[in-house]
């Protein structure tokens, strides 16, 4: 973001700003009239028009179900975030926007029957390469994985879609632009569940569609008018507020992540760490490639000696800080037993081909201290 010009706070140094400045300040600006420091809350359903040629050129608000000035306000700045020339769209929640894109992407809207889709690791490219078929009209990659946290060389597969005209969807929740901006590696749209780290705070839900285009854009903007799934005003206020801190979170998750992982490694009870950070994660010089500023996140797993047995008494045994949910990129650590949780509904056999095992332990990293997050980690591995 470079901004130059002069409001009623005074002007901008010249030149590019750094990402702590951007989190704060990214098309917003303090109100000319008021002076008010932060984009006011518009809960209007619908805004009176100066004249039909501005209502039917678009060039004012009209109904709040396909655009709102708070909601705008909020879909600027993570366009300016994730470095999206085409613009983005926010939305009530990560599905929505996930449902959206899928739709966005058809050939018309409501053309549901005679769609395909293949699962394929994306970790190897040739499986990708494998499963493109003559009608295959978009690539849907997610880099770190949930929860299993591989990566995707998010350049080679913009590549890839590039040469065969596909478009190239990433979810990049896990990372935030704080750590990886898909689009520097080609991506076409950036898919982010603004519900975990945007908001980092428990306190919203929502999702968000930055894209490369403007024709992407408007196609996105089409099908959130037509299901109705924008982002309610309050929420993209909240929300707002909340991303302001994102890099400071971003930067003390990751750094406690590393510490928990190096006395996990320690532990005996602890079969396997894996945290892109580590020399020891499988992807780790491609990790290296795709994150900024040295930051790996606060997302990690590991696998306890004894299983779903394991798993279960060390949930049941876990002392705050810690907090057992299902959830994850708040300022709250947040321990789960997925096995035993959120992919237990799960066949026993899909779970362990994908690499979920029976004592695999998902952790999201909060902003506590890090010496009471190992000292209560401790002392439940210890009693395994």
């Amino acid at each position: 973001m470079s901004s130059n010009g002069k409001t009623v706070a005074g002007e901008w140094i010249p030149g590019p700003l750094g990402m702590g400045t951007e989190l704060v300040h990214a098309s917003v600006s303090p109100d000319n009239e008021t002076g008010a420091i932060l984009t006011p809350v518009f809960l209007s359903t619908t805004f009176v028009q100066e004249s039909v040629d501005k209502y039917l050129a678009k060039a004012s608000q009209h109904y709040s179900r396909t655009s709102n000035p708070t909601v705008r306000a909020y879909e600027e700045k993570i366009a300016e975030l994730e470095k999206a020339p085409g613009g983005a769209a926010v939305f009530g929640t990560g599905m929505a926007a996930t449902t959206t894109v899928v739709c966005g992407l058809m050939k018309t809207v409501h053309s549901p029957l005679g769609m395909e889709f293949s699962f394929v690791d994306m970790t190897d490219i040739e499986n990708i390469k494998k499963a493109i078929k003559p009608n295959t009209k978009m690539v849907f990659s997610e880099t770190p994985t949930n929860p299993l946290l591989r990566l995707v060389d998010l350049e080679a597969v913009s590549a890839l879609c590039r040469e065969k005209g596909i478009v190239h969807v990433c979810d990049s929740t896990f990372a935030t632009p704080v750590i990886c901006r898909p689009m520097d590696f080609g991506v076409d749209i950036t898919l982010q569940s603004t519900t975990k780290y945007y908001d980092g705070h428990n306190i919203t839900t929502g999702g968000a569609l930055a894209c490369r285009t403007k024709e992407l854009y408007q196609r996105m903007k089409f099908v959130q008018n037509m299901h109705g799934n924008i982002m309610s005003p309050f929420v993209a206020f909240i929300q707002m507020q909340t991303v302001k801190t994102l890099e400071l979170r971003i930067q003390r998750q990751s750094e406690t992540a590393m510490k928990i992982c190096k006395f996990l490694e320690g532990h005996p009870k602890c079969s396997r760490v894996i945290y892109p950070g580590l020399k020891s994660h499988p992807q780790h010089e491609l990790a290296k490639k795709l994150h900024r500023n040295n930051l790996y996140g606060g997302m990690l797993w590991f696998d306890v000696v004894g299983g779903h047995d394991s798993g279960t008494k060390l949930m049941n045994s876990i002392k705050r800080p810690w907090s057992l949910c299902a959830h994850l990129g708040p300022t709250e650590s947040i321990i789960t037993a997925c096995a035993v949780m959120t992919h237990a509904n799960m066949l026993p056999e899909d779970r362990l081909r994908l690499g979920i095992v029976d004592g695999f332990i998902r952790v999201s990293v909060g902003v506590e201290d890090a010496d009471d997050l190992i000292r209560s980690l401790k002392d439940s591995l210890d009693q395994l």
